[in-house]
């Protein structure tokens, strides 16, 4: 009997067996010295993998091991996980937070993503967060197209003079392409902008700053919206205005070589109809969600995987079959696609030049004055991430000059200062690299990483999911709240 795989459940089939089968969430702080393993169990569904990851991942939590299992209607997710500062979570409103949030993704359907600067609260808090946040709205800009320098800058001063107010922005560029969401509210009145008057005058004038220095049938999108509070996960959306604006094709092909070392390949397991993906790169935060949000834009379903990350290394391995073709296995360019794609999630995110990070009083026209400087001293913006924390702003800059270098004068950063009028840290080293206890052994670990990635084979982490799962398994017990 031929068994196969059909993508689609119905819903209401769907949700009596989550009712039925109610997730099992276990956070154990004992049977590993040096991380807390996290063990997820539940009736499966689509999009449930990247929900989970995106759960840890919005607290700022590293996941240095995972084991996923998810053939059939079940699934079972394993990972090991730390704070920033790479030890166990000892904080038991915390484990009690992830495991309500976890259980929480099955009865959402769609999660919550809106939290800003990784703040977490407590369950009462949350609860009384959400509910605040349910009966608000944010008018949101997104924005995509080519990059050029200055283009923010532009942006925020055309916002600044129809009134409108900056409550946050994150922008990414990769291949000389540029993605941003910038939420707004009314300088006069907080709040959204409500009128569609009102909303299609800004975004008008918007698109016209973007079709300023653009070419003939160049792809660029402005769109301008009102959105419930909480509903778009902004890095993931950032993911999905890239991959429209197909960023991925200006990366290395040809399985396979990122700019910074990262390699892709994708061979095929012809008796399980699965194509196994393996990545190997250097290790970050949120890299293993990223890999996963291309994953389940481009329909592709995880049955199992294995992810382990060495020193500065990071293995990622993927058994995936597509949600969408009932064909079979893809061709040779879907392969090849899918190889790009891969290559440009997870470089996206790696920030190049000098991170400049500002807090300071939040006012009117802040954006547009900081970047404004920028721009007039001959510097690029290659990534932001600007929010609003109480009555402050907070968040990063990285620029570089016209040359590509993070060497920046000193002089534009007192401007910088005496613009914010708060305070202003500068690093010379990326936050999304793994940090190091001294800089002599960052430069060896470094050097010794990028051989490994090009001379070290591996055996496959397919081989020991088997056995690691069964193991695991027998240890699933609910956590306690004391």
């Amino acid at each position: 009997m031929e068994i196969c795989y059909h993508a689609h459940i119905d819903r209401e089939i769907e949700s009596l067996i989550e009712r039925i089968y109610p997730p099992r969430v276990c956070i154990d702080n004992d049977s590993c010295r040096d991380c807390t393993v996290v063990k997820v169990d539940s009736a499966n569904r689509k999009g449930i993998l990247l929900e989970m990851v995106q759960v840890l991942t919005d607290l700022d939590l590293i996941i240095s091991k995972s084991y996923i299992s998810s053939d059939g209607g079940w699934f079972m997710d394993v990972f090991h996980v730390t704070d920033e500062a790479g030890k166990k979570l000892a904080d038991e409103k915390l484990l009690l937070h992830i495991q309500q949030e976890l259980c929480a993704t099955r009865s959402k359907g769609e999660i919550c993503g809106d939290r800003e600067l990784g703040n977490w609260k407590g369950a009462e808090e949350q609860h009384a967060a959400t509910a605040t946040a349910t009966a608000t709205e944010k008018t949101a800009l997104e924005m995509s197209g080519r990059d050029r320098a200055g283009l923010l800058s532009e942006l925020s001063a055309v916002l600044v003079e129809l009134g409108c107010s900056v409550t946050s922005v994150t922008a990414w560029t990769h291949n000389d392409r540029v993605a941003c969401i910038i939420f707004l509210e009314e300088a006069s009145e907080a709040g959204p902008i409500s009128d569609p008057k009102r909303l299609a005058q800004v975004e008008e004038q918007l698109q016209n700053v973007v079709a300023a220095h653009s070419g003939t049938g160049e792809r660029k999108s402005v769109r301008l919206t009102t959105l419930g509070a909480g509903r778009t996960h902004t890095e993931r959306r950032l993911h999905q205005l890239m991959y429209a604006n197909r960023d991925y094709e200006n990366c290395h092909g040809e399985h396979k070589k990122g700019c910074d070392g990262t390699h892709v390949y994708v061979g095929r397991c012809e008796d399980k109809g699965y194509l196994v993906v393996n990545v190997t790169s250097m290790d970050r935060p949120k890299l293993l969600f990223d890999t996963v949000c291309v994953l389940t834009d481009m329909h592709y379903v995880v049955f199992h995987a294995a992810i382990s990350s060495n020193r500065s290394i990071a293995h990622q391995e993927y058994f995936i079959r597509h949600s969408m073709d009932s064909s079979g296995l893809p061709s040779e360019s879907e392969k090849q696609k899918l190889t790009l794609c891969l290559t440009a999630a997870i470089e996206r995110r790696v920030s190049r030049g000098l991170r400049v990070d500002i807090g300071t009083e939040n006012r009117m026209g802040l954006l547009s004055n900081v970047t404004r400087v920028f721009r007039e001293n001959g510097l690029s913006i290659s990534r932001v991430e600007i929010g609003r924390e109480g009555k402050k702003a907070v968040g990063s800059f990285f620029v570089r000059d016209c040359s590509g270098e993070e060497e920046v004068n000193p002089n534009i950063l007192e401007l910088v200062r005496r613009e914010t009028g708060g305070s202003l840290v500068t690093h010379h080293n990326s936050p999304h690299r793994v940090r190091q206890s001294s800089s002599s052994s960052a430069s060896s670990i470094i050097h010794e990483s990028k051989e490994s990635i090009e001379a070290k084979p591996r055996s496959s982490l397919g081989r020991m999911l088997w056995s690691r799962l069964e193991r695991l398994s027998a240890g699933f017990r609910p956590v306690r709240s004391g």
